[in-house]
């Protein structure tokens, strides 16, 4: 009897915007529209919302679009935006002249966005022969000159501990 195992694959890809000069809380008014949808719906959204976060969040959605299809080979009908977040970024200052000599900073926001998109066709888990991840496994630890190489004994059909002598 061949023994399975499962094998987890990657079904997730990000596309991530740094120092987007933006208000952390006006990016994420647009993002938590869009959380949760499929990539077709979140493009009609963000070109109809009269928001100014709504294009650099649009292309980030192309840009994690077009990663999922050169790295995981999917189609876009079968994307959802699985997690967007919206994190603060390092706040620009510019100095206003004033009067007397005086001036005052100006701090000018900047945010970091992430979206990540699922492909919902593919599974999550692959089946695969537990010898041949054991081999696998073998060949990789090879590679990095270890000589541990881990793997998942059953103790009921190899005899346990009780078979040694």
């Amino acid at each position: 009897m061949l023994k399975k195992k499962l094998k987890k694959i990657k079904t997730e890809v990000y596309a991530l915007g740094q120092h987007i000069s933006m208000s952390a809380h006006k990016a994420r008014r647009v993002v938590d529209q869009i959380r949760g949808r499929s990539y077709e719906e979140t493009l009609m959204i963000l070109e109809l919302m009269p928001y100014r976060a709504c294009y650099p969040i649009l292309k980030l959605v192309y840009s994690a679009a077009a990663n999922a299809n050169y790295n995981m080979d999917s189609n876009e009908s079968n994307l959802v935006i699985s997690k967007a977040q919206v994190s603060e970024g390092t706040a620009t200052k510019k100095l206003k002249p004033r009067a007397r000599g005086r001036s005052f900073t100006i701090k000018r926001p900047t945010c970091h966005i992430t979206i990540v998109v699922k492909d919902i066709s593919l599974d999550e888990y692959l089946e695969v022969d537990f010898l041949d991840s054991f081999r696998c496994s073998k060949k990789l630890n090879s590679k990095n000159n270890k000589s541990t190489a881990m793997a998942y004994h059953d103790m009921y059909t190899n005899g346990g501990v009780w078979d040694k002598k």
